[in-house]
């Protein structure tokens, strides 16, 4: 049984060995990228409307975590400019102006499958006041596509490129609520 349970942001950082292990699992980023990443996620803790997740059976086996997304952070500033250039200032103002950016869900490959990444998805976006929900991931045939898709995520930036990476990504949205199981 996997329960899911709220992390206050002032408890997240003492939380980040752990969250870091399952990134990395799940992830497989290049060691450059892991360098940093404890300091991108700490900060990502104290963005405005944090909110975060752990899904534990009991171990902690899968966490999703957001908050509102502004003008002034690197991915929001960066997407906008990309989906501005793509779609246009009207795009970029509806579908960022007022989102929750989803900035992680891993599952531990041994627990994924088990629709652990659903229940975290929807519950991230459960309650939220954003009009919207926007995240990037691999632009592949992915399980996370296929899961970003059943809950009524659209593609709005395709083959996207971030500063200093070669994998393709998506910039992809959705309304709040979410559509969907859950």
């Amino acid at each position: 049984m996997v329960r899911l349970r709220h992390v206050t942001a002032d408890r997240f950082p003492t939380l980040l060995g752990t969250l870091l292990g399952i990134y990395t699992a799940a992830m497989r980023p290049p060691p450059g990228q892991l360098a940093v990443r404890p300091y991108i996620m700490r900060d990502h803790g104290s963005r405005p409307g944090f909110v975060c997740l752990l899904a534990e059976a009991p171990q902690v086996v899968g966490f999703a975590y957001g908050f509102h997304g502004a003008p002034g952070e690197w991915w929001y500033d960066v997407v906008w400019r990309g989906l501005r250039d793509h779609a246009g200032e009207e795009t970029c103002a509806e579908w960022l102006g007022d989102a929750l950016e989803i900035a992680e869900i891993h599952v531990l490959p041994g627990h994924q499958g088990r629709g652990i990444g659903r229940r975290l998805l929807h519950a991230i976006c459960a309650g939220r006041p954003e009009r919207t929900a926007v995240l990037s991931t691999r632009d592949a045939p992915t399980a996370a596509r296929h899961l970003y898709r059943d809950a009524g995520f659209v593609d709005l930036l395709p083959r996207f490129r971030f500063p200093g990476t070669a994998e393709p990504y998506v910039i992809a949205g959705a309304r709040l609520p979410l559509t969907g199981a859950g």
